[in-house]
């Protein structure tokens, strides 16, 4: 099962998306304080829909505090500053994909402690970023694909027709 962390979210709606995708993929969330919102606010359930009671969901005081709790964790750090993309890498079962918060994203310290297991979506140009939910979604589906999607429904079912017709 993979691990996604995010540090110091601040966008109740991003978690939200980020939670349903987790259930989704059948991945945790951690979560790192201080979060920007409270985790009963209606605006993160609402993006969560009704998923988020299926959500398997983790929260620490602050970074050395999931690290205490996750000893030997092996993290892949996704910042737009790393030298690979998060398609150079093998993702272990179990491992951890941490994001930081929309703002500001990972705090360097962090990421100069990590520095090669920092990953990166590729851009064009001078974009800054993308959405932190989009972000995570792209880079969990990569693991996942690694992983053979393994217990994943791999075929769709039409609602009204099936796919014989």
């Amino acid at each position: 099962m993979i691990n996604i962390v995010l540090h110091e979210p601040e966008i109740p709606a991003n978690t939200g998306n980020i939670g349903r995708t987790c259930v989704a993929a059948g991945a945790r969330l951690h979560l790192i304080e201080p979060l920007g919102f409270r985790l009963g606010e209606k605006e993160i359930k609402r993006a969560g829909l009704d998923y988020w009671d299926k959500l398997e969901v983790y929260t620490y005081v602050n970074y050395e505090d999931f690290l205490k709790k996750n000893p030997g964790a092996k993290i892949y750090m996704a910042t737009t500053k790393a030298l690979h993309t998060y398609a150079d890498v093998t993702y272990e079962d179990e491992c951890y994909i941490m994001f930081g918060k929309e703002s500001a994203g990972i705090p360097e310290e962090i990421l100069l402690d990590n520095k090669d297991t920092c990953v990166r979506i590729p851009m064009i140009g001078d974009i800054r970023s993308l959405n932190l939910s989009n972000s995570v979604a792209i880079v969990l589906y990569e693991a996942l694909r690694q992983h053979e999607f393994k217990d994943m429904r791999l075929t769709g079912q039409l609602h009204r027709h099936n796919w014989d017709e």
